[in-house]
């Protein structure tokens, strides 16, 4: 790969400022060529003042372009994910990756075909409270999971779905593909799989046509029971959270802190506290930071360095999308659904 790498990003919204500004701390080992949406004002903004403003057809045609980041509405990531891939690009995706779990092989099928990498923005795996449990578990530390729960309850005012219509629309999804992924995400990487789900869903607080509450049962083929319930209905707004209550005691983390570890004989794990730099969205989006996303930008730069596969794949996206799509199906049609038949 050349040094430093050809960024293109597609999507100079809210969260594409986010992948600029993170690629503008890694400047030395990768370069933002070009970019879709947004203005140049924004670009300057974000440390990038000769980035070219091009269409999206323009940056996946770009030969300086290496990488394709992929920043658009939800509805729209899987084909511009397989159209990045068929220009020879490798692809970094913000979440969700895909829409359905169908989309989501198919993208996954379509990197590896082409020999080129992919990765899925799901930085809470690299926060210190999530690595120490996930060490903990491995270890066997905690014992057997029981009973394993996600709560985000978030709130959002009418402006935020009034200032990019998408978010609103049925077919991007809502609180559950959107605000709910990283915790669903992260509940599925440490205590899934999964086998079976209930949901059900409703539009509680917003003219809009997606659902802004989502609550649902899973039975993990551990034979451990979960809850999952986001939202962005729920004013003020709550910091995320996510509780395992396991055989030899409960662990309860935040975004960027552990909030309880009380597990007979094994002491909490000292880690830094990075809420403060990390940034909660619990009530506005704009206070998310970029921290996650440098660090998870460095190891997909290091990845394309060393020839190496991201943490963070394609394949980690894909597995979530389906249990997101499972949770989707199961309440639409109020029925239980396992992922084997959803698959």
């Amino acid at each position: 790969m050349p040094h430093p790498i050809g960024v293109g990003l597609l999507g100079l919204g809210t969260i594409g400022t986010s992948h600029a500004r993170a690629l503008d701390a890694l400047r030395d080992r990768a370069q933002l060529i070009s970019y879709s949406g947004g203005t140049p004002e924004q670009a300057a903004d974000t440390g990038w003042p000769t980035a070219e403003q091009r269409t999206p057809e323009e940056v996946l045609a770009d030969d300086r372009v290496d990488l394709v980041a992929l920043a658009t509405p939800s509805a729209l990531h899987a084909q511009q994910a397989l159209n990045a891939l068929d220009a020879g690009k490798h692809v970094v995706v913000e979440k969700p990756l895909a829409m359905t779990s169908a989309d989501a092989e198919l993208v996954v099928e379509r990197a590896a075909r082409r020999g080129l990498q992919i990765a899925v923005m799901s930085q809470r795996r690299l926060e210190p409270e999530v690595v120490a449990l996930r060490e903990a578990l491995e270890a066997g530390q905690l014992g057997a999971i029981r009973l394993a729960t996600t709560h985000v309850h978030w709130w959002r005012d009418p402006s935020y779905y009034e200032d990019a219509a998408w978010r609103g629309e049925a077919g991007n999804g809502g609180s559950l593909l959107n605000q709910g992924v990283h915790n669903v995400d992260l509940l599925n990487w440490l205590a899934g799989p999964v086998q079976s789900v209930t949901a059900q869903q409703g539009t509680l607080a917003h003219a809009t046509k997606a659902e802004d509450t989502t609550v649902a049962t899973v039975r993990f083929t551990s034979g451990a029971l979960g809850l999952i319930s986001t939202s962005t209905a729920t004013p003020p707004g709550s910091p995320a959270t996510l509780t395992f209550h396991c055989e030899r005691g409960v662990v309860e983390i935040g975004q960027g802190e552990i909030l309880r570890w009380e597990v007979d004989g094994v002491p909490a794990p000292q880690i830094e506290t990075a809420a403060d730099t990390i940034g909660v969205g619990a009530s506005n989006p704009n206070a998310i930071g970029i921290a996650g996303h440098i660090q998870q930008w460095d190891d997909v730069l290091t990845a394309l360095a060393t020839q190496s596969a991201p943490s963070i794949t394609g394949r980690d996206g894909a597995d979530t999308v389906r249990l997101l799509d499972a949770l989707t199906t199961a309440a639409a049609t109020g029925r239980l659904v396992t992922l084997q038949e959803n698959s």
